[in-house]
């Protein structure tokens, strides 16, 4: 089953330093569950500020700058993996850097027939 392990955290919570650190640690993970066959992908996003949501209503698109909600923490990047069950991937997501700064959320992938593979 694949899962979404989405990585949330307060993007002032790490120095530089620590980000750079955290992202070499997060390529190391990415390549442990690679070579175990469970890697699908992995990226960090860029700054909250970065980002446009769209809404569209009644017809009509409405964009705006950043993100749909104000909270303490963002959506920082994301690992999508395959793993047996939720436990594996708990303890995936257990691995990841970003799980001792923030929280990593752990949703099942629901799997669509017609989809591309990815």
């Amino acid at each position: 089953m694949k899962y979404m392990l989405l990585i949330y955290m307060d993007e002032n919570a790490l120095s530089e330093t620590e980000r750079e650190h955290c992202y070499v640690e997060s390529a190391q993970v990415a390549q442990d569950l690679h070579t175990q066959g469970q890697f699908v992908a992995s990226a960090p996003l860029h700054p909250v500020a970065t980002a446009t949501s769209v809404r569209v209503r009644e017809g009509k698109s409405l964009v705006t700058d950043g993100p749909f909600a104000e909270t303490r923490e963002q959506l920082g990047g994301f690992f999508l993996i395959n793993a047996q069950d939720l436990d594996e991937a708990i303890a995936i997501a257990a691995r990841i850097p970003g799980a001792r700064a923030g929280t990593v959320e752990i949703r099942p992938v629901l799997e669509i027939a017609r989809l591309p593979a990815y």
